[in-house]
């Protein structure tokens, strides 16, 4: 099922606006701090030249790939940039196991199923399948923007009950990130169809996202023990992962595949009304039924 030219249209509109928010966030923050600008142009130089091999192979089966490796290796470079203290490393180390652990489980989704149904209508065109990867590029700097902010701090400030929420916020995001990625595999591994309707799945159409949204949130109120001034831009990090998700690439596009197969089915719709599309709503759960993809 190839996206709508809804969705492309709002693929399109949605990098655009990220290229707007990425230069104005990287031109203010990497005035105080050029190291910041040198990750984010190291970040985005990764896509563009992993995009030439992608296009010209017509695959996008290491794309995730790339992306967590751009994640691991620029918080690698700010950690040996900045020696951080217990703040900053306890964020890299962070970042470091939600890319590794992100990206392990990803790559082997597409490698497993032969690609990813997203990129079927975009490989083909050069322009389309370039922008994918500048957003990928636009996703590693605005996410890690507050973390870089953090680990790159020059006078970090004690330890604060900030951070223990924060902490809390990050735990409670991976994991609900992590429960519903193996409740989605174990749906599919035991050949499932329809849509996934169990597990947390019966709370959120899309609880992996909520749970990335929540744990880049969690990262933010640990900065808040040091942000001052324009480090109070780490704020976009995560309004862009909840704008990305919930108006670009994320949900939209799942969103528009699953009513192109579903919609018309009364279970579905029913389901539809039912389970949110995001965060929980006490009160609004009936019986499960079977399956959403992904």
């Amino acid at each position: 099922m190839q996206p709508s030219k809804d969705s492309a249209g709002a693929l399109v509109i949605g990098a655009l606006g990220a290229v707007g928010i990425a230069a104005a966030a990287v031109a203010i923050a990497g005035a105080a701090s050029p190291p910041l600008a040198a990750l984010a142009a190291a970040a985005i130089g990764a896509q563009w030249i992993a995009f030439v091999p992608a296009y010209l192979r017509q695959t996008e089966r290491f794309y995730d790939l790339v992306g967590s490796a751009t994640y691991l290796s620029t918080i690698a470079a700010a950690v040996a940039i900045a020696s951080p203290g217990a703040r900053g490393s306890v964020v890299a180390a962070l970042v470091v196991v939600w890319a590794a652990r992100l990206g392990a489980f990803l790559v082997r989704r597409v490698h497993a199923s032969g690609g990813d149904g997203r990129f079927d209508a975009i490989k083909p065109r050069p322009i389309r399948f370039l922008i994918a990867w500048t957003l990928q590029g636009l996703w590693v700097v605005l996410t890690s923007l507050a973390a870089w902010l953090v680990v790159t701090d020059p006078d970090p400030a004690p330890l604060k009950w900030t951070d223990g929420v924060g902490l809390a916020l990050w735990i409670a995001g991976f994991v609900l990130e992590v429960v519903a990625d193996r409740q989605k595999s174990s749906f599919r591994a035991r050949g499932a169809s329809g849509w996934i309707d169990e597990g947390v799945w019966r709370w959120s159409r899309h609880p992996n996202y909520l749970g990335e949204i929540v744990l880049w949130t969690g990262i933010v109120v640990v900065g808040a023990g040091v942000f001052d001034g324009r480090e109070w831009l780490g704020l976009i990090s995560p309004a862009f992962v909840t704008l990305l998700l919930l108006r670009v690439s994320g949900v939209p596009l799942l969103e528009a595949r699953a009513d192109a197969k579903w919609g018309g089915d009364p279970a579905y719709e029913a389901y539809k009304r039912r389970v949110p599309r995001l965060v929980p709503t006490p009160f609004r759960h009936g019986a499960a039924g079977s399956s959403t993809p992904s």
